[in-house]
């Protein structure tokens, strides 16, 4: 994507469909005057009341326990620098969305037209009591330092500053677990830090708490080392100045153990690198270029235990790793303040979740056969669903421990499963199978590429490095598309109806042929089909010319399943094609089976659709939790429809015992835990949160998809294709370009998983 396109689709972005990226949304009932009544006058009069009496009800009347305020004088915005308040909103919006996602913690983005230090801090004190906590964000030094040292002191509420601490906790728990590898005592290693700023003094002082020696941290900053006769430092810079009057970066880092950068790309080369003592320890964190490259460092030292900034290389530092947690924690907690105390806790936490087990989803996530702990892995992923049991839990425990929690948690157990609930109400499995995809993208046939949607869609595919496409269709109108949205990238481009396509077409058509000359085709059939996009691109993937197909965003479903079953066919073993819908639901993802292939499927049908629906949410990371849906719950019924559920569980219990799955049940209780258990404890579901539901017919389960998606905005992957010998997939018709994409990802991520299994033991 060229410049002007990149601009023009950021700016879409944020302007479409509606302006800006967050919005206020009732958590109470409102459809009646008696609900308005209550929420507003005479109602509201008794919450206010209440709160008179006792100020610490505003926490038990209003949302100000879980209401964070993002606030900025934008005088040091990203890489853009003081470019003032209206033009820092839509970064603040940004970070107001990332703590909702990761710990549903919602936020006002405040913008503040103050430099002054004692106006800012007037200004954020004189709002406060509507805030739970405070993130302070892209203000410059040094007054940073002073608006958060005094707005702490000041403030009965959290405060803390991010661009200085959540740096300073992640890359401190980064330097834990990568002194343990090194076998190097805290206490005894040399650091070298380009950068003065904020985040490095952050850091610095960190890691000087954590046990590093301050007369070992040698700092440097755009004008060279913090010498000890220079007159223009901060009194925090002064800390770290030196008799090293004329010392060079290069000079610094001979015998050094560990290097911190927080400047400028490029910085550090290769012979410096080569002065640093054995395991050297480099987190070269400016973004997007770093101090050194990550490919040349680690040619240069074999040894070295290296993080950055970017998230394609091992260790990213980053802060959200660490600021939804550790607010997470101190308002459940009604901490005070954010104290030196919690932030330990919350690097030790880090530090220890890195040397745990990692669950598969986060294997699958990025790509990996077992992530396990070592020098490409020295802090949790991002996408580590742990993170928010394992930080939050922490820092509560830190507050309480110092005396600056006024509401402490009395049941860790109950309190860490309220925190995994939370993890439910946003599009995680989105993010992880994009992710995944990444990790090793496939050649995927576009094979409806002159539509312009599906064009947007191959062109995101193929910038966000999911997936790499083959347009099919015709080359003048993609050609003439792609210029308008400003896809430069030199893909394949196939017009299977061409002259220039007469042999491959002339090629699949006599392989098509011989496979089905004994079902009633003909060789011209076949040659007459070769023209037709689907069955091409279907070919394609057959003769491994593509490694993935999706197709259906112009045609209706059965007419683009007609062509992949008649050409792809089924995995070897499987019996049965089915689909399955992955809904992105507020209570986490949920597979619904067969929403698009079998109209009646018979009980062994049934089974076979829940066992090859529970394999594809292993492929995603995901231990099915398998409910047979029916009218009737566990033989309420005689009928027809509710006995082959029934039967379809009663064989899946005796052949597959391992599996969590029961029925038939109604819906509700299915999805309603407390319901299932009190009337029905015995099920094999009871206590059990259900992640998919097996429909008695495509019927049911295709008007109940539709329904989520379209009443309650539900985002939908699918319907994916089950028990395909081949990765093919088929969008719905008129797919959106975010749906499509998706689909894409599913695509990749399913060549992926075959192509595991196919390779040779």
């Amino acid at each position: 994507m060229n410049k002007y396109s990149k601009r023009r689709e950021a700016l879409l972005y944020h302007a479409k469909p509606t302006p800006g990226k967050i919005q206020v949304v009732p958590t109470k009932k409102y459809a009646t005057q008696r609900d308005l009544s209550l929420a507003y006058s005479p109602g509201v009069a008794e919450p206010c009341l209440e709160i008179a009496k006792d100020i610490n009800n505003v926490y038990k009347y209003t949302a100000k326990g879980n209401l964070v305020a993002v606030i900025t004088n934008g005088t040091a915005v990203l890489g853009l620098g003081d470019i003032g308040p209206e033009a820092s909103k839509p970064v603040m919006e940004g970070k107001a969305l990332l703590f909702k996602i990761f710990a549903d913690i919602d936020v006002f983005d405040i913008e503040v037209d103050a430099t002054d230090i004692d106006k800012f801090v007037e200004t954020v004190k004189a709002i406060a009591p509507t805030f739970g906590g405070i993130n302070l964000e892209d203000i410059k030094a040094p007054e940073s330092f002073e608006i958060e040292r005094r707005l702490v002191e000041e403030l009965n509420i959290p405060v803390m500053h991010d661009d200085q601490h959540g740096t300073a906790i992640i890359s401190s728990a980064a330097l834990l677990n990568a002194l343990e590898l090194a076998d190097k005592s805290i206490h005894n290693v040399k650091v070298v830090i380009s950068g003065a700023g904020s985040a490095a003094l952050a850091c610095a002082n960190l890691y000087v708490l954590l046990g590093v020696d301050a007369d070992k941290i040698i700092m440097f900053d755009k004008d060279g080392v913090l010498s000890s006769d220079r007159t223009d430092l901060s009194p925090l810079q002064q800390k770290y100045s030196k008799g090293l009057k004329n010392s060079t970066l290069g000079e610094a880092l001979q015998g050094a153990d560990v290097f911190l950068g927080l400047s400028a790309g490029n910085i550090l080369s290769s012979e410096m690198l080569l002065g640093m003592a054995n395991d050297p320890i480099v987190f070269a964190m400016a973004n997007p270029t770093p101090e050194i490259d990550y490919d040349v460092a680690i040619a240069t030292r074999k040894d070295i235990i290296m993080a950055t900034g970017r998230s394609d290389h091992p260790n990213q530092v980053n802060n959200v790793l660490g600021f939804p947690y550790i607010f997470r924690g101190a308002l459940d907690v009604r901490a005070t303040k954010i104290n030196e105390a919690m932030k330990m806790a919350a690097v030790k936490a880090l530090a220890a979740l890195a040397k745990q087990s990692v669950p598969e989803q986060v294997n699958i996530a990025y790509g990996e056969t077992k992530l396990v702990f070592g020098r490409d892995y020295i802090i949790p992923k991002p996408f580590d669903p742990r993170l928010i049991s394992m930080v939050a839990p922490a820092v509560a425990k830190a507050a309480m421990d110092s005396g600056v929690a006024l509401n402490p948690i009395t049941d860790w157990h109950k309190y860490e499963e309220e925190l995994l609930e939370r993890l439910g109400s946003d599009n995680k499995m989105v993010r992880l199978l994009a992710n995944r995809a990444k990790t090793d993208p496939k050649r995927v046939v576009f094979a409806e590429a002159d539509h312009l949607d599906v064009l947007k869609a191959a062109q995101i595919a193929y910038e966000d490095k999911i997936a790499l496409p083959i347009l099919l269709g015709n080359r003048d109108t993609i050609l003439e598309l792609k210029e308008e949205i400003g896809f430069e990238a030199d893909v394949p481009i196939i017009d299977p109806k061409t002259k220039e396509e007469d042999n491959r077409r002339n090629r699949y058509a006599d392989i098509f042929w011989k496979s089905r000359q004994r079902r009633g085709i003909s060789l011209l059939d076949a040659q007459k089909w070769m023209r037709e996009r689907n069955y091409f691109a279907a070919m394609m993937v057959n003769e491994g010319d593509a490694d993935a197909m999706v197709s259906g965003y112009s045609r209706s479903y059965p007419s683009v399943v007609k062509p992949i079953m008649q050409l792809i066919g089924k995995a070897p073993g499987i019996s049965l094609i089915a689909t399955t819908n992955m809904m992105m639901t507020n209570r986490g993802p949920m597979f619904l089976s067969d929403t698009a292939i079998n109209p009646n499927p018979t009980a062994d049908n049934l089974a076979k659709i829940a066992l090859m629906t529970a394999r594809t949410a292993r492929m995603f990371g995901i231990e099915p939790v398998i409910a047979m849906i029916s009218y009737s719950n566990f033989g309420s019924s005689d009928n027809e429809s509710a006995s082959k559920v029934r039967e379809a569980v009663d064989f899946l219990h005796t052949n597959h015992p391992d599996l969590i799955v029961d029925g038939e049940l109604q819906a509700d209780f299915a999805l309603n835990d407390e319901m299932l258990k009190n009337k029905f404890p015995f099920s094999k579901l009871a206590g059990k949160k259900v992640n998919t539901l097996i429909f008695p017919n495509l019927e049911a389960a295709n008007i109940t998809y539709k329904l989520l998606k379209e009443l309650y905005k539900v985002d939908s992957i699918g319907p994916i294709m089950l028990g395909m010998e081949k990765p093919v997939h088929i969008f719905q018709l008129g797919a959106s370009v975010e749906e499509m994409v998706n689909m894409v990802a599913v695509a990749v991520v399913d060549a992926q998983e075959k192509e595991k299994r196919n390779k040779p033991k």
